[in-house]
């Protein structure tokens, strides 16, 4: 299995001279910009216009469970207190069934953002579908998992193109899009106030465990047996810019 990902590693370092690697896999440079007077339904146009470029969530570690392989894409910027990720697929389908706190989200057309912080061992799951309905959790692997409270998850500020009411499976090609504004408050198991000039190990998965076509996509290569995404020794690394 590691000679596999070392292969997925140097085809992908070959075919996009914009992808660095390390011995954790992709690395990626985290921009800070400024979103100041910025509508969220204007994110997208506004990192067109600072050159931020999506990166491919295209990884299939399990070929047998994916019934289709989305286009799924993501970029991410910083502001120092905030994240903003804009996620963008195109797939076979789409529905958005969870709830207002994400339970069940990654059974939906469902992108993903796990992080790990610190060197402690804990690391966030931001599991979002594509009306922007988000479930966010920490802890450390092998143990349960710590719903962030209401408040603090309510705190991501989000956009989506297809309207944020819920609906069930639509049959049929459908792109959509996902902005997300993550306050550094959703490291709610840390302290942390800045995220200039900090490094951090992270993940990227495009998944959709209940939809007509199931699939389980991710940005870094992931090194087991069955689809598992809850894998910080797979995480790649992001550096944020100062």
């Amino acid at each position: 299995m590691k000679l596999i990902i070392n292969i997925l590693l140097i085809i992908m370092a070959t075919a996009n001279v914009n992808a660095a690697t390390n011995e954790h896999g992709r690395v990626l440079q985290v921009k800070k910009i400024s979103i100041a007077d910025v509508e969220l339904q204007d994110m997208p146009a506004h990192l067109d216009s600072l050159g931020i470029e999506f990166e491919k969530v295209d990884v299939a570690n399990w070929p047998e469970a994916n019934a289709q392989t989305p286009d799924a894409q993501f970029r991410i910027a910083h502001t120092g207190d905030a994240i903003v990720i804009n996620f963008r697929c195109t797939e076979n389908s789409v529905a958005s069934t969870a709830n207002d706190m994400g339970w069940n989200v990654w059974e939906d057309a469902c992108m993903e953002f796990f992080s790990q912080p610190a060197d402690d061992g804990i690391y966030y799951n931001v599991e979002c579908n594509c009306t922007g309905t988000v479930l966010l959790n920490g802890g450390k692997p092998g143990t349960k998992r710590e719903h962030a409270s209401r408040a603090t998850t309510m705190s991501i500020e989000r956009w989506s193109s297809l309207g944020r009411e819920p609906f069930a499976e639509r049959i049929g090609r459908c792109t959509w899009q996902v902005v997300l504004v993550i306050p550094v408050s959703y490291y709610f198991l840390h302290n942390i106030t800045d995220l200039s000039g900090r490094t951090i190990r992270a993940n990227f998965y495009k998944c959709g465990d209940k939809l007509q076509q199931p699939h389980f996509l991710s940005w870094n290569p992931i090194g087991t047996e069955r689809p598992n995404f809850h894998v910080p020794q797979y995480f790649g690394t992001l550096v944020f810019e100062p």
